[in-house]
């Protein structure tokens, strides 16, 4: 037995609001779920991103029920998109439209290419060719 998806991934921002912007703004992603100052987690095709406050995720549970166990990342994390070549060209567009810049663009030994900007908490936020990983 496999994992065969990943289910969730998690990146994390004090600023939850300039996050949502990001996330929810820029990109697109319908927002789902939200508590202020804590998370707020976004739909992205058959999976979620959470954006967790660092300082919020350190805290214990509380809530009996719902026992999930501490954790959290200070630093830079990373996540990365699917997305065609011609959907880069358009996303470096809509960044550049929006002031955000473009950290990196590039072509993988493989022939995929990227493209990498960083959201408003620092976090790398890739978008790639999926055959990257081909």
């Amino acid at each position: 037995m496999t994992p065969t998806a990943i289910l969730e991934s998690a990146v994390y921002a004090s600023d939850l609001g300039a996050a949502e912007a990001f996330y929810g703004g820029l990109l697109g992603l319908p927002v789902i779920a939200k508590i202020e100052g804590r998370h707020v987690f976004f739909r992205a095709g058959t999976g979620v991103l959470l954006v967790f406050n660092p300082d919020a995720t350190e805290v214990p549970s509380t809530n009996l029920a719902l026992p999930v166990p501490t954790h959290g990342a200070r630093g830079a994390g990373h996540v990365c998109f699917a997305a065609s070549r011609a959907e880069l060209a358009a996303w470096r567009e809509r960044f550049a439209a929006a002031g955000v810049a473009v950290e990196a663009e590039f072509d993988w030994p493989n022939g995929a290419r990227s493209l990498y900007v960083r959201d408003p908490g620092g976090n790398s936020v890739e978008f790639a060719e999926p055959r990257l990983w081909e």
